[in-house]
């Protein structure tokens, strides 16, 4: 949601409307039409006819023959691109990539972008359980992931307070915790214990483990890494992981450091 009082004054409306059109296209996969996505997006059909041009002319929508347009193959690119920049150089994607290897467990990235947390990168492992949600981009369940408390941790209380506020505290499993002193009690062990965990709180049955690669008093340089696996080898290999976690973050900072 957009904060009306966070509007530039130097706004420049066209590009914003083409945005809510695209933002309105991007959520209807089986495509809108023109008096359609003028509904959604609260326009003339004659305002939303020309920005659906222009935005099909530059390849962001593509128009079907049934007269319904969907997201085109120029987002796709743009989406790569974000991926590349928030990858960071190769040696870091060689060192996810290797530890996956290793272990056999997906591993990621994550800092604030935006000031919201974001999954950066990943490379996945056999061993650990497909999640479809753990992608790079924003990671909508930060409070219920070691890698969300992990960057999370690294907020003051009152900086934290306003971002659980503001984005919530979603019950994924019955497991997730929703109340935020439950959630300062985890994140203070975290800290005792040198490395955040969730037990099923994302997903029944994964558990999820992250360390700090990158403090900072930038908060967006901040870096956390996280490995997924099964609940039930967290509870018997919590200090293996551990260990891991720390020599991957170690590889991880020095391929950070080499970008500078």
């Amino acid at each position: 949601m957009r904060d009306p009082l966070a509007e530039p004054s130097d706004l420049i409306r066209s590009v914003s409307r083409a945005l809510r059109v695209l933002e309105a296209v991007g959520r209807a996969p089986k495509g809108l039409t023109v008096k359609q996505i003028a509904r959604r997006c609260e326009l003339t059909v004659a305002t939303t006819y020309h920005l659906v041009r222009t935005l099909a002319y530059e390849g962001y929508v593509i128009r079907r023959e049934d007269g319904t347009y969907i997201v085109g193959l120029e987002v796709a690119d743009r989406y790569r691109e974000l991926v590349t920049a928030f990858r960071g150089p190769p040696a870091v994607g060689e060192s996810l990539r290797r530890a996956a290897s290793d272990t056999g467990y997906s591993h990621y990235l994550g800092r604030f972008v935006g000031g919201q947390v974001a999954i950066t990168a990943l490379a996945e492992g056999p061993r650990s359980p497909y999640l479809e949600d753990l992608v790079p981009g924003f990671d909508e369940g930060a409070h219920a992931t070691a890698l969300g408390k992990g960057l999370l941790a690294t907020l003051t209380p009152e900086q934290r307070f306003r971002y659980l506020r503001e984005y919530g505290m979603r019950p994924f499993t019955s497991a997730t915790l929703v109340a935020a002193d439950a959630f300062e009690a985890d994140l203070a062990a975290g800290d005792r214990r040198g490395m955040h965990l969730e037990l099923g709180q994302f997903r029944h049955g994964v558990a999820c483990a992250a360390v700090l690669v990158s403090p900072d008093k930038d908060m967006e340089r901040r870096v956390v890494l996280a490995c997924a696996l099964p609940a039930a080898e967290m509870m018997t290999s919590a200090r293996v992981v551990r260990a891991k976690l720390l020599a991957v973050a170690r590889a991880v900072a020095d391929g950070l450091a080499s970008e500078t």
